[in-house]
């Protein structure tokens, strides 16, 4: 029987594991480590590997020492590759699969809510709730439909939003490399400074790459308006965190959500609440500000998403072990 090996799985994935496993009569088990040097060797004796992990692989020899145990796919359950050293799989002969869509959707409601929230202001109210101060005196709020809204990076995920804020009567301004006429109905085009100049919330959906990495950094949040806000709901490296810091703590910015950030390895998933944050002095300087909403990676985390990251990226392994084309090869 068809034996693969899940690394990195949480509880809430298995109700979905098992039941894939009984439907194509595969074995699949699971472990709660990341693919790394000291974990490979979990990989002896099986077909097929699916992996999940925030930070990358490191050291290049697995790559050829998974082929050695006569594996030959490598498959990541989430959209992001950046965690793979493509060019070494490649040359240990594997090939590389990744879930490049299993829910637009998700990111998109979790970025919707958070332009909710920073238009509302929420975070501040928040702030001063906790502090028994109920005065909400220079936190009026801004009606999404007088609004604009900046999107960079309008693929399947800012797409989404975009069509949700359109719903709403938001005015959509896109920035993309890649212009999409199926979203010149909902989006204006435009440069990324203008963009930026214009819009009272920035929301980011680009992937990680060599050209996206510090797309918004100190000059970006010079053009934004001060009563802006920013959210991040793409990769932490896309933004200059930084850069980020001093425009919120300069009031260059108004505001930011943040579903990732840089080094969020060391924290997210991770229960900090006994030891602190100061192995991570960045994150614990954005997560003590009242104007930052910040949250562990989960917008992909919806029984939905969940449910299709694990069947796609099985589906991928199967077609591998079967001889076929998968349909999500990098």
């Amino acid at each position: 029987m068809t034996k693969i090996l899940m690394y990195s799985v949480r509880d809430d994935e298995q109700p979905a594991i098992k039941a894939y496993a009984a439907a194509h009569n595969v074995t699949i088990d699971t472990n709660n480590v990341v693919l790394h040097a000291d974990t490979v060797q979990l990989a002896q004796g099986y077909d097929g590997i699916v992996i999940q992990q925030r930070g990358p692989i490191g050291d290049d020899a697995v790559y050829a020492q998974l082929a050695s145990y006569g594996i030959h796919q490598l498959t990541t359950r989430t959209a992001g590759v950046d965690t793979i050293n493509l060019d070494a799989a490649k040359a240990a002969g594997l090939t590389v699969t990744n879930v490049p869509a299993y829910s637009p959707r998700s990111v998109a409601e979790h970025a919707l809510m958070s332009i909710f929230r920073i238009l509302r202001q929420s975070p501040l109210i928040d702030a001063r709730v906790r502090h028994n101060n109920f005065d909400f005196n220079g936190l009026q709020a801004k009606e999404i439909h007088s609004t604009t809204i900046g999107i960079i990076g309008a693929g399947r995920i800012g797409g989404t939003l975009a069509r949700l804020l359109h719903a709403l009567g938001a005015t959509v301004l896109a920035y993309d490399v890649q212009e999409r006429d199926e979203l010149r109905d909902v989006v204006t085009y435009t440069t990324k400074a203008d963009l930026l100049a214009r819009a009272d919330v920035v929301s980011l959906h680009v992937d990680l790459n060599p050209t996206s990495t510090k797309l918004i950094g100190a000059e970006d949040f010079k053009i934004m308006q001060p009563t802006a806000g920013l959210v991040n709901a793409s990769r932490g490296p896309v933004v200059d965190t930084q850069a980020l810091i001093d425009a919120l703590q300069h009031h260059e910015i108004a505001m930011a959500a943040l579903d990732t950030v840089e080094g969020e390895a060391a924290v997210f998933t991770r229960d900090l609440s006994k030891v602190g944050l100061d192995a991570s002095p960045q994150i614990k300087a954005l997560n003590a500000m009242d104007n930052v909403i910040l949250t562990p990676h989960i917008g992909f985390y919806t029984n939905i998403a969940v449910q299709n990251m694990v069947d796609i990226a099985l589906d991928d392994v199967l077609a591998i072990l079967r001889g076929d084309t998968p349909k999500n090869a990098i």
